[in-house]
């Protein structure tokens, strides 16, 4: 009977024994399979590929702002309006057409002159002012009459301020081989890498797109700029993906 309860005792401990190690290895396995897994995970590589284009702007957009003061609106609207044919003839000169030409903006203000008491002193001062804007796409006839803009002033035009903007208005033409141009770079440099380390580039895991930037083709590369470059007609439109890659 003794007999019988240590061979049982002794089949019990062997079957824990067994058991035991059974736990023990499927939780080895287990850990290195999660080991593994999570080293997986992070065998990837980021990079950024860039595509540039160097392009010159298809249009100009130039403003001509000038006013008159005075106390009677007849004669301030009658100066105004003098200025505004001066404008338009300087135009005519540089060679523009006149459907180019066209008035932007035009408003009247008034200011009551008053004494140290508040009470009003004389009649009002009344300002008149006024916009011509050039639109053309013959760019650089726009650029050559801006620099002689200084005429405006000997014909008698009241400048209160003069901008010009260069735009590249084809953008979108050029987008889609520029994205293409960035990825291919974009994985040219992930091999290069996975060469370097001995791995294999493998599945794009993550990728994303940055903003098209429009910038002076003279000016410093920024990726995250936004447009600027309308202070030249001679621009850069510039491009940055960042994509990550799985390596195996």
């Amino acid at each position: 009977m003794i007999q019988k309860l240590q061979d049982s005792r002794a089949v019990l401990l062997g079957a824990v024994a067994i058991f035991a190690i059974g736990l023990t290895t499927s939780g080895y396995a287990l850990g290195d399979g999660l080991r593994r897994s999570k080293m997986a995970e992070h065998r990837t590589v980021t990079v950024r590929g860039v595509s540039e284009r160097d392009v010159t702007a298809d249009l100009a957009t130039w403003s001509v702002n000038f006013s008159h003061q005075g106390t009677d609106l007849g004669s301030v609207q009658q100066s105004v309006d003098e200025q505004a044919r001066a404008a338009r003839a300087f135009f005519q000169r540089a060679g523009f057409k006149p459907d180019e030409v066209t008035d932007s903006n035009v408003s009247l203000s008034r200011e009551q002159p008053k004494n140290k008491d508040g009470t009003p002193v004389g009649p009002q001062r009344l300002t008149v002012s006024r916009s011509i804007q050039l639109r053309t796409n013959d760019v650089m006839r726009a650029r050559a009459a801006y620099e002689r803009q200084s005429e405006l002033l000997r014909d008698g035009v009241e400048l209160s301020g003069t901008s010009i903007s260069y735009t590249f208005t084809r953008l979108n033409a050029l987008k889609p081989d520029m994205i293409g141009e960035a990825n291919r770079n974009a994985r040219s440099s992930a091999e290069q890498f996975a060469r370097d380390s001995r791995t294999n580039v493998g599945g794009i895991k993550t990728a994303s797109q940055g903003y098209f930037s429009v910038t002076a083709r003279d000016g410093e590369d920024c990726d995250d700029c936004g447009s600027s470059g309308g202070s030249t007609p001679f621009q850069k439109v510039r491009v940055v993906t960042t994509i990550d890659y799985d390596l195996g």
